[in-house]
């Protein structure tokens, strides 16, 4: 009896014991989680002989955007034939406020404060909206592209000489072709990862919310979605162009979406006092789903292939804590090819600006 006793209550231990243990284990996946999690969102976990901290709360920047725009059209079959429009680049000037690491502000066209408008210039609508931390970043974008692009230049068509066409005005293309008949719609986010970020801060080349104090270097990694359409009519180009145009070209509309992820590299250099330039590469393997509209009802079929992009950053600023003065570049390359028709499309931005910070925060007051 007694035998049984202790033998039922060493099984009735093991079972406690057993189950402790087994609470335990499910416990710490769950523990690690959460510190990796906190560890993650933890923006300002940085080395401050690399990185010193912004000692404000708020900015407010005056900016100078210059914004750029690039199209190239392409087939190879049944002959190569290639097309590139690019409109005039536009000049916004703006302000912006920030709190931390968030800037949001408006801009508009300088024509519109300076005057200078022509029959050819059209609204455009950019919406950017960035965050930059220590450890990731995200990038959300929409652009409205209007209808003012020129035909820049132009391979595998035959350019007729004034004597073989005396009625009219043949184009030069070293002035280009004024074309009405493109309009273009982009909108996305990037995402991404500083793997370096104890020592390497993006911010401070890109948002002024800290200071470089060491030259370093880090590897980035990320994901990105874009949605695109551009709509194209081909018929507003001159006949002489019509006449040579392959019918592959001849697409009224195209439409895809990109899903990408991308892997590349970002350098700091402090080449002086307060002084930071920044260089930033990140090419990106892209899943595009498309479907193009041509006169032809039989491609009007929905594709999906694998293409490659690419998404380039860089900076120089002098940033004295107080003030910062500065120029930035942020360009996305977007390539899409299908066996008779491609398209590679630029968009950038070139910003000049000028800021100061201000609202100390309570532990450097």
């Amino acid at each position: 009896m007694i035998i049984l006793l202790v033998s039922c209550t060493c099984s009735m231990a093991q079972e406690i014991t057993d189950t402790v243990s087994s609470q335990k284990k499910r416990v710490r996946p769950l523990r690690r989680f959460e510190k990796f999690i906190k560890e993650f969102i933890d923006f300002n976990n940085y080395d401050t002989t690399y990185i010193s901290p912004n000692r404000y709360n708020f900015a407010v920047m005056l900016t100078n955007n210059t914004i750029f725009e690039h199209y190239r059209i392409s087939t190879s079959e049944p002959k190569e034939q290639q097309m590139s429009f690019a409109p005039n680049p536009s000049y916004k000037i703006g302000a912006y406020f920030g709190w931390r690491w968030f800037f949001i502000g408006w801009s508009v066209d300088a024509a519109e404060v300076f005057g200078g408008h022509n029959k050819h210039n059209s609204k455009k609508t950019e919406f950017t909206f960035n965050l930059y931390s220590s450890k990731i970043g995200v990038d959300f974008y929409y652009w409205k592209i209007g209808n003012d692009f020129k035909l820049k230049d132009m391979e595998g068509f035959v350019i007729p000489t004034p004597s073989s066409s005396p009625t009219n005005n043949t184009p030069n293309l070293r002035t280009s072709i004024n074309f009405d008949g493109m309009k273009a719609y982009i909108k996305g986010f990037n995402m991404y990862y500083i793997f370096n970020n104890k020592h390497f801060s993006y911010p401070a080349a890109f948002s002024q919310s800290t200071n470089q104090r060491k030259s370093v270097g880090t590897f980035l990694s990320g994901i990105s979605y874009s949605s695109h359409k551009m709509s194209f009519d081909y018929q507003k180009l001159p006949s002489w162009i019509l006449d040579q145009m392959e019918a592959s070209l001849k697409v009224n509309k195209v439409e895809y979406k990109d899903f990408s992820i991308h892997f590349g590299y970002a350098y700091n250099w402090v080449f002086a006092r307060n002084c930071l330039a920044c260089v930033s590469i990140a090419p990106a393997v892209a899943y595009k789903r498309s479907r193009i509209f041509s006169q032809y009802e039989e491609n009007n079929d929905r594709h999906h292939n694998i293409n490659f992009d690419l998404i380039t950053r860089a900076g120089i600023v002098y940033n004295n804590s107080k003030y910062f003065i500065g120029a930035s570049w942020v360009g996305h390359t977007y390539d899409y090819k299908q066996k008779y028709f491609s398209m590679n499309n630029t968009l950038g931005t070139l910003q000049f600006y000028f800021g100061f910070n201000f609202g100390k925060k309570k532990e450097y007051k």
